[in-house]
C-alpha cells in the first residue's frame, strides 16, 4: 500500500488547476509536489500538470527540495516572454511547495507562493511554510485588517529575482526549511483552497487528518474545505469557491 494519497475538489471553478506529483528515485529518495495554478483556464491547467511532474522528477533525482525548485524557477524565469512586463503577466504560473525525504536524512521543504506544508505528529499540526502573500507583508493589526492574502508575492513561473522580491516584500523568491523526522510523522501539502476554509472555521488540522486509510482521510479534508467555503458564501457566489487539493503522506 502506498504511504501517501492525494485528493482534489474542483470547488466552483471551471477547471481544476491544482496538481500533485510524487516520484521516487532508485535509492529511496521520494519527492512530493503540490502546485496551485493561478487562474482557471485550460492553458493553466495543462501547464500546471506538466510542471508538477517535471518538478517531482527533478526533486527525487536531486534529493533536495530547494535545489529542484530553484532550478525549475530559474528555467522558467529565463524565458524572454516571462521577463517581458506585458507578456509575463499572461504566462501560466503556480504557487509551489516541494518536500523531499531520503533514507536517514531530514525532510527538506521549499516553496514559492502560498501553498503550505504541515508536519503532523503527536497531536500537533506544525506549519512548516510561511505564505508569500500580502497578508505576510502587511500583517493584521488592531486598526487594520492587513494585506490581501489572495495576492501572492512569489510563484513558480515568475521572473522576479530574490533581490527584487526582498526589496519589495522582504522575502526571497524561494524559501526552505529542513526538519528532523521522528516516528509517527505525517506530511500534509495543501493549496490555499484546501487549508484556508479549515483555518478560517477554526478546525483542528491534525484532528481532521489523524485517521486511516490515507485516501479517505485526505478526501474528507478537501471535501470539507469546499463545503465549508460554500456555507460561508451566498449561493450566487459559490462559483468563487476555490479548487481544493491536498497530499497526505506517512513519512516514518
Amino acid at each position: 500500500m502506498r504511504p501517501y494519497a492525494t485528493a482534489q475538489n474542483i470547488g466552483g471553478r471551471a477547471n481544476q488547476c491544482d496538481a500533485t506529483a510524487v516520484r521516487t528515485a532508485p535509492n529511496g529518495t521520494r519527492a512530493y509536489v503540490l502546485l496551485d495554478g493561478i487562474g482557471s483556464s485550460d492553458a493553466v491547467r495543462d501547464w500546471t500538470r506538466r510542471a508538477a511532474v517535471n518538478l517531482a522528477r527533478s526533486a527525487a533525482r536531486r534529493g533536495d527540495a530547494e535545489t529542484a525548485l530553484r532550478t525549475a524557477y530559474a528555467s522558467y524565469a529565463a524565458d524572454p516572454h516571462r521577463q517581458d512586463p506585458y507578456t509575463g503577466r499572461y504566462m501560466p504560473k503556480a504557487a509551489a511547495v516541494v518536500a523531499v525525504t531520503a533514507p536517514a536524512q531530514p525532510l527538506t521543504v521549499a516553496w514559492a507562493g502560498d501553498s503550505r506544508a504541515y508536519l503532523l505528529r503527536a497531536g500537533i499540526a506544525s506549519r512548516l511554510t510561511e505564505d508569500h502573500n500580502l497578508r505576510r507583508v502587511y500583517p493584521p493589526t488592531a486598526s487594520h485588517g492587513g494585506g490581501n492574502r489572495n495576492v501572492i508575492t512569489s510563484c513558480l513561473g515568475s521572473a522576479h529575482t530574490d533581490k527584487e522580491l526582498r526589496d519589495a516584500y522582504n522575502h526571497p523568491a524561494i524559501e526552505t526549511v529542513t526538519v528532523e523526522l521522528a516516528e509517527g510523522s505525517r506530511l500534509l501539502l495543501a493549496s490555499d483552497g484546501a487549508y484556508e476554509p479549515h483555518v478560517d472555521a477554526g478546525h483542528d488540522v491534525f484532528a481532521e487528518l489523524d485517521d486511516h486509510p490515507l485516501a479517505s482521510t485526505v478526501r474528507g479534508f478537501v471535501d470539507l474545505a469546499v463545503d465549508t467555503s460554500r456555507k460561508a458564501l451566498p449561493p450566487h457566489e459559490h462559483r468563487y469557491v476555490d479548487n481544493a487539493t491536498a497530499l497526505l503522506a506517512d513519512l516514518t
